[in-house]
């Protein structure tokens, strides 16, 4: 697991063998630690919103590169400060909460800013904008970034996905993926422009407004189902079998959907018949000592804590997930997730 800055975790091998690591405005003020073009969702797809009907385009490849350019200020402002006020109006949803995590965190054990700070570079952006009614409205911007050092620059793409509530209001980032340019799939067109999937289609394996559940439900259960297997679902659900009885400290895990406001489960049509989805699901961690003893947490997690550790230490992660859905019909591996970036947004003792 490697830090890619603002707390963001790459988590788990990919299927390429690597290690990978994702607030609604209503959960801006919550303590948080921690492909290419995609279309929030509504509850029936395309829809009017304040009476508006006509399909226009989400932004304009003009105003695109300028609310990439002002996201990547701010991060890099708020990461070399380790202030999150300086980048709370450039991100949302699951990667927000996540983000503004891993800056409250450290300004408590960097209260001086971030000593190795390295600018963000994100270039190379490929904008794949949808067309839309109504709001809210979103792009997705599929750039190469700097931050590959694992296996050389060039190597992963930094897929965001940019969210507007209305006209009044800035773009922000609700999800991140990290992906290799072979994970990132054709998207299917509709006079050159991207084509979302509605949230309860019958077009696929899954719809996106289940994902969340589904996903939830196979990592309790370990229930034959939609999921293929791999780092962030088999073994994922390994790793955590693994932790659940060591000696001395017994680890439980509550898995929810999430999928309100900014939280909406994104997806886009792609060629093969398929769609690419974002949705984020939320898990409590808890882990209880036994007697005489007391749980460890390391420094990043106790700057999020509330109360005392007596022999429990109860986490709450956010994690967001990108997953190529297959077409109705597949009656295996109908789901495969590609990307997983989760982060502890807040930690309580008893």
């Amino acid at each position: 697991m490697r830090r890619l800055g603002l707390g963001l975790r790459r988590i788990g091998p990919t299927r390429a063998g690597r290690t990978r690591g994702g607030r609604s405005r209503a959960a801006r003020t919550l303590l948080v630690a921690a492909t290419a073009s995609v279309l929030a969702l509504t509850a029936s797809g395309c829809v009017t919103v304040h009476g508006e009907r006509e399909l226009i385009p989400a932004a304009t490849p003009a105003e695109a590169q300028q609310a990439l350019k002002g996201f990547t200020d701010a991060f890099n402002k708020a990461d070399k400060a380790y202030d999150p006020a300086l980048d709370a109006e450039h991100v949302t949803g699951a990667l927000g909460e996540i983000n503004q995590a891993g800056l409250r965190s450290r300004q408590v054990t960097n209260p001086g800013g971030n000593p190795e700070h390295q600018p963000l570079e994100l270039t190379d952006p490929k904008f794949v904008i949808p067309r839309k009614a109504g709001w809210p409205r979103w792009f997705v911007a599929d750039t190469d970034s700097n931050r590959d050092t694992d296996r050389g620059a060039g190597d992963n793409r930094w897929v965001l996905v940019f969210l507007k509530g209305s006209a009044a209001e800035p773009w922000e980032v609700a999800y991140l993926s990290i992906l290799t340019p072979d994970e990132v799939p054709a998207f299917r067109t509709e006079a050159g422009y991207a084509v979302p999937v509605a949230p309860d289609t019958g077009d696929l394996a899954v719809a996106p407004e289940d994902l969340g559940e589904r996903y939830a439900a196979f990592l309790k259960d370990g229930q034959a189902g939609p999921f293929a297997a791999g780092p962030h679902t088999t073994e994922w659900r390994a790793e955590r079998q693994k932790a659940a009885n060591r000696p001395g400290l017994v680890t439980q895990y509550v898995d929810q959907p999430e999928s309100s406001g900014d939280f909406a489960p994104l997806g886009l049509a792609t060629e093969d018949g398929g769609a690419l989805v974002f949705f984020a699901t939320r898990y409590y961690e808890r882990q209880t000592a036994a007697p005489g003893y007391r749980p460890k947490v390391g420094p990043d997690v106790k700057a999020l804590m509330t109360g005392e550790i007596k022999s429990t230490v109860t986490k709450r992660w956010v994690s967001s997930q990108s997953v190529l859905v297959k077409p109705a019909g597949t009656r295996a591996d109908g789901v495969v997730v590609v990307g997983r970036l989760q982060g502890v947004t807040a930690a309580e003792g008893s």
